[in-house]
């Protein structure tokens, strides 16, 4: 699985198909949380919420994965010219997350719009490994597509766009998924509680706050 084939033409491609909505759910909540030590992000793609990290807590320590050579490249470029202050503090890792063991402790973990491309027991192990390296009080930070649980109209509308998308990227990315699986559960397997969630784009959006409590 890797974006590389489409990481040069994904912002367009996001901004033609939801405009601003993905990249307004990704930051929702940045102006709530404390200011963290050291951050795990997840398939963090071209950088924009990295750089949206780094205006509001600058040089913080992040470890940046992403199994897309070109998407961490883009990442890093964007990165250095916005935020040359916080270049030295962040590691970009061209790693496969299914393969990949976390080395250090995180109080902020950040998985926007990437549990989508994973299958049940993927998203499950991954939850499980990533919470082990989470520290007491840690923040999770969640932004992912779903269902809307009520409207015909709109529940039908997702569905489409939904079986669409997928049939896109398992084409172009390899991604082994086919339809979203709802990671709640693995979080509260592991203490942590939701704090704060907004929906958008007729409830097709979601944008999760998570705490972990001991």
């Amino acid at each position: 699985m890797s974006f590389d084939r489409v990481a040069r033409s994904f912002r367009l491609l996001e901004t033609i198909a939801f405009g601003q909505s993905l990249q307004r759910a990704r930051v929702r909540w940045l102006d709530t949380i404390p200011r963290p030590q050291r951050v795990l992000i997840l398939g963090e793609g071209n950088g924009r919420f990295l750089c949206e990290l780094l205006r509001v807590h600058p040089k913080i320590d992040i470890d940046c994965i992403d199994a897309s050579e070109c998407m961490l490249t883009l990442a890093g470029t964007r990165t250095r010219r916005r935020h040359p202050e916080s270049w030295p503090r962040i590691q970009f890792i061209h790693a496969d997350i299914r393969n990949w063991s976390p080395l250090h402790s995180y109080d902020l973990i950040v998985t926007h719009f990437f549990f989508d491309c994973f299958p049940r027991d993927e998203v499950k192990a991954i939850v499980h490994k990533v919470a082990r390296a989470a520290t007491p009080g840690a923040v999770w930070l969640l932004a992912d597509f779903t269902v809307p649980p009520a409207g015909i109209l709109a529940r039908a509308h997702a569905k489409f766009c939904l079986r669409i998308m997928y049939l896109f990227f398992r084409n172009a990315t390899g991604i082994t998924a086919n339809q979203l699986v709802d990671p709640s559960p693995y979080l509260e397997e592991h203490n942590f509680v939701p704090i704060s969630r907004q929906s958008s784009r007729a409830a097709m959006l979601k944008s999760e706050l998570w705490q972990h409590r001991v």
